[in-house]
């Protein structure tokens, strides 16, 4: 099915692996022309160039946190008048304990998993609406909808960010502007591996093993974690001329995980 978004320009932050990167990916299959972002220059680099050799559009990558001021100016810069936003990081660390949440672990989960995504969305949609199309997609976290001491630092912020996103939806929706949510469960990313690894590491088990004991305690019922290649089609089509009636969503993404029927 052709999305109808080839020509269209897109800034894609965290881009450079996991679920971003395959967004990113879905894009320029579709023809769209990318800003990425990630902190990381070399794995971010790398990225842009296979993208722009595999699928023949211009992938620029920006390496900076788009958590700051400073970040988010240069990425502006590179495109300032974008048709598709979409937002992702990695996740904060988990939090067994909510006792043991530092200020400063608040401070930097607000900043990244909030107040990024919101600066980014007001920077850019003045010029959706003017030239009546515009297409905003936040991957956050299942934390969001369903609260999980374990994932407080990545749900509340998100949760805050889905009701926001939801709220400005309404404002925009008559000049085909679309604002969505994606909420993966557990998926197999960088920072889940990096996470996973230290544990199985302190407890002498194996990766495998510590995500096979993990969907057992959560009975996740598709008997795994996700793959970052199934979020990137879900963007593509939510930044497409064909979801311009669907807005103000939030799309659990979870393998069944959760029990509910909306």
């Amino acid at each position: 099915m052709d999305m109808g978004i080839r020509g269209r320009k897109a800034i894609v932050n965290g881009a450079s692996a996991g679920m971003g990167l395959h967004a990113a990916i879905s894009l320029a299959a579709e023809g769209v022309d990318l800003v990425m972002s990630a902190r990381g220059d070399e794995r971010l680099r790398k990225a842009a160039s296979d993208i722009e050799s595999r699928f023949g559009v211009r992938a620029v990558p920006v390496a900076v946190d788009h958590s700051t001021a400073e970040g988010r100016a240069k990425i502006l810069a590179a495109c300032p008048d974008p048709d598709i936003l979409v937002g992702t990081c990695s996740p904060p660390p988990m939090t067994p304990d909510y006792r043991a949440i530092t200020d400063e672990q608040w401070r930097g989960a607000l900043d990244t998993g909030l107040m990024s995504p919101v600066h980014f969305i007001h920077a850019v949609l003045d010029g959706m609406v003017e030239r009546r199309f515009g297409r905003i997609v936040n991957i956050a976290s299942i934390a969001a909808k369903y609260p999980l001491e374990l994932r407080i630092l990545s749900g509340a912020p998100r949760a805050a960010l889905a009701n926001y996103g939801t709220a400005v939806a309404r404002r925009v929706a008559p000049f085909n502007v679309t604002i969505n949510n994606v909420l993966p469960g557990m998926f197999h990313t960088a920072a889940v591996q990096d996470q996973f690894e230290a544990r199985a590491k302190s407890l002498g088990t194996t990766y495998e093993q510590e995500v096979e004991k993990f969907i057992e305690l959560h009975q996740i019922p598709a008997k795994r974690f996700g793959q970052p290649e199934e979020i990137g089609p879900l963007v593509a089509l939510l930044c497409s001329v064909h979801s311009g009636y669907l807005t103000g969503q939030s799309i659990v993404v979870d393998g069944a995980t959760t029990r509910s029927t909306f």
